[in-house]
């Protein structure tokens, strides 16, 4: 029996991943999501920097993060400074603070174009998801497991759903753009 339910909930993962990587982009104004997506190598593993610390955003241009351990104050501000956020740690013993410079057109530019790829990238894994429901339904048409007229109507259900979400991908993508170019 074909399940239309499993491919909703894959489409819906997918737009949610979409949605946590758009929060990580820096849009001019301090966001603790965008540390989101800094990896911290310590104690062998990859970690992220809300488990070594606490995050907090004291004033619109600056993000303080009050880390637990100070021997992984180091760790920290070298992931940040080797990640593409484009900030400047500056550390205070336990105490990291970022200020959150202002966009240049330049990079305003490049993170508008940054969220078009991410929003493509959403797009082909949605679509990905419809046709491997459609191989499905054509697999249980073939095996005389399901009718001609079901399979037109779960094919109907899942390219509802796709569009669906490539409109609300499409209406994110619009919406942080505005936000990047907003001075």
């Amino acid at each position: 029996m074909f399940q239309e339910k499993t491919y909703t909930q894959k489409m819906d993962k997918t737009f949610d991943v979409f949605l946590k990587e758009l929060s990580s982009l820096r849009t001019g104004r301090a966001n603790s999501n965008m540390l989101d997506l800094v990896k911290v190598d310590v104690y062998g593993q990859k970690m992220p920097i809300n488990q070594l610390g606490t995050i907090t955003t004291p004033e619109p241009r600056t993000i303080n993060i009050q880390v637990w351990d100070i021997n992984n104050v180091a760790l920290i501000d070298s992931a940040i400074k080797k990640s593409e956020l484009g900030l400047n740690p500056q550390i205070d013993e336990q105490l990291i603070r970022l200020p959150v410079p202002d966009l240049s057109e330049e990079r305003r530019n490049e993170i508008k174009k940054m969220i078009k790829v991410m929003g493509e990238k959403c797009k082909v894994s949605i679509r990905n998801i419809r046709r491997e429901a459609n191989d499905v339904l054509k697999k249980l048409l073939k095996d005389k497991d399901t009718s001609e007229d079901e399979e037109k109507k779960f094919e109907k259900i899942i390219q509802t759903s796709t569009d669906t979400y490539v409109k609300k991908i499409d209406e994110k993508v619009e919406v942080k753009e505005k936000e990047i170019m907003k001075i």
